[in-house]
């Protein structure tokens, strides 16, 4: 399909119809949008809706799928510094000299600096546009008064993080200081990951269609697991853990160059949605506290209800699987598995999930439009109980019985991911802003979940020596509490159904102005 402009056909000249902003829709021959080419949207008509106004025709442009395909490949290789070193924590601490909880802390600090970059996101996005905020994050982060367009530091941040790492694997420094250029490392890509990250839904409502926004939102969401599956598949298997660090960087800066092809948003919108600006952060958050805000951003108590139940599902689900990323060689070592099998068992949690979203993501596109409360009532309660099996399928000789588990929290919980994103976005009609917030809890919790396991983790005289069954039960217990809250989700899906209406008004009109 080409970028230009598609005229409408028609034997008879057509009045011109009046939309907000002084939009106009064009209408095809047969009184039929293209879903293909056109999404129509129209919008209350004022009495004065026989003057003149400027054409808008909103469609679909094939550059959005370079943009994603970036957006996915950078979300992927951002990913992987997370859970790099988890499947191999034995091994860094012996290489380096430094403890287990010092290697945890390589994965807390990604969460932590993520904390305050999530939420700079969406103002960066609102004064930037999506391609700034994708190529200048880590410019504005260190010099918010800088002259924006002097700077391509987003990408940096993913280069200088590859490298800086690898100059401490050094074998001529001391453990101290090859530790702290492993957490200077750390702490660059740890700004990089959540721009690709929370950008998700916020390019799917601004290039997508209705037909395709979940799809998209998926495609983004579930990448950022890829990354970590790959990680933990990777790390173990190049060699030693310098060879490690050293392949890192390499695919880090390989990748660096397809910021490039993300643009900020078409000629001609989409959808209705993806023609308004999200309200600011500050709005969405004033919108949750019940304080006056503008009309675009308003939420009813009911919404806010809804929205604070995903955030809460939604954090612990995500940290849980944070933390397990991070603790997979923990978890399983001390119970008799290796680091290539305890890598694999993270893989196979995140790439069957991947799968499992990737079948079902377009059936909530096409088929399940209007059921995403009801998947969240039907897979949270899944994958929580599966993490809670873990308790007892952690142990010797039951490697089949892991493997299983994984495969069921997996597919219930990568699944939820697009789902919850897509969800949240209904609720608040803010894509950046519940995203961020949404990708700031969960790493909020990854970072408490992390913290309290390690503290759990029993001591060199137990049975087997440094166990983590205490900390699995912990794990299980808050997923099961926490999730009982889904049943209380109504989840009205109101962009949705927006965007929906004004598509039908838009074919009414259209065929009663040709009729007339």
């Amino acid at each position: 399909m080409s970028d230009k402009s598609i005229e409408a056909e028609s034997k008879i000249s057509q009045p011109e119809l009046a939309y907000e902003d002084d939009t106009k829709v064009d209408t095809e021959k047969d009184g039929k949008t293209s879903e293909r080419n056109l999404a129509v949207v129209p919008v209350s008509v004022p009495s004065q809706a026989a003057e003149p106004g400027p054409e808008v025709v909103y469609r679909l442009y094939k550059r959005r799928f370079a943009g994603l395909a970036a957006l996915i490949f950078l979300n992927i290789v951002s990913a992987m510094s997370w859970p790099w070193f988890g499947p191999i924590s034995n091994d860094m601490a012996t290489d380096f000299d430094i403890t287990l909880d010092q290697v945890n802390w390589l994965g807390n600090i990604v969460a932590l600096v993520y904390l305050p970059t999530a939420f700079l996101i969406p103002q960066i996005v609102t004064k930037y546009g999506l391609r700034r905020c994708v190529r200048t994050s880590y410019s504005i982060l260190l010099e918010p008064n800088t002259n924006i367009e002097k700077y391509e530091l987003g990408a940096i941040a993913l280069i200088l993080s590859a490298w800086i790492r690898y100059a401490g694997t050094a074998k001529t420094l001391s453990g101290g200081r090859a530790y702290a250029l492993l957490m200077i490392g750390q702490f660059f890509a740890s700004i990089a990951q959540p721009i690709y990250q929370v950008l998700g839904p916020k390019y799917s409502e601004v290039w997508f269609n209705l037909q395709g926004r979940t799809t998209a939102t998926m495609a983004i969401a579930i990448s950022n697991p890829i990354g970590g599956a790959v990680g933990q598949l990777i790390s173990p298997l190049i060699g030693s853990t310098r060879q490690s660090i050293l392949v890192l960087g390499i695919i880090s800066t390989a990748v660096t160059p397809l910021i490039f092809f993300i643009a900020n948003a078409p000629p001609t919108p989409p959808t209705y949605a993806g023609s308004k600006p999200s309200p600011s952060l500050m709005s969405l958050l004033r919108a949750m506290a019940g304080k006056t805000v503008p009309p675009e951003a308003h939420m009813s108590s009911r919404e806010r209800i809804d929205f604070g139940i995903m955030i809460l599902i939604f954090g612990t689900l995500v940290a849980a699987s944070n933390a397990f990323a991070i603790l997979t060689a923990q978890i399983f070592q001390p119970v008799g598995y290796s680091a290539d099998v305890s890598g694999f068992l993270g893989a196979c949690l995140l790439l069957t999930g991947i799968v499992a979203a990737i079948a079902t993501a377009p059936l909530f596109d096409r088929v399940f439009t209007h059921k995403l409360a009801l998947t969240t009532k039907i897979l949270v309660p899944c994958v929580a109980v599966a993490w809670l099996s873990l308790i007892w399928a952690a142990k010797p000789n039951n490697e089949a019985g892991l493997f299983v588990v994984m495969t069921l929290i997996g597919i219930c919980s990568v699944t939820m991911l697009p789902v919850a994103l897509e969800l949240a976005c209904e609720v608040t009609r803010n894509a950046d802003g519940s995203s961020a917030i949404l990708w700031f809890t969960g790493n909020l919790f990854g970072v408490m979940f992390i913290l309290v396991q390690g503290a759990l983790r029993a001591d060199e005289t137990a049975t087997p020596p440094l166990n983590m069954h205490r900390a699995l039960i912990f794990n299980g217990s808050f997923i099961i509490v926490a999730s009982l809250s889904v049943f209380f989700i109504r989840g009205k899906q109101v962009r949705k159904r927006a965007d929906e209406e004004k598509l039908r008004e838009a074919l009414e009109n259209s065929n009663s102005v040709r009729l007339s």
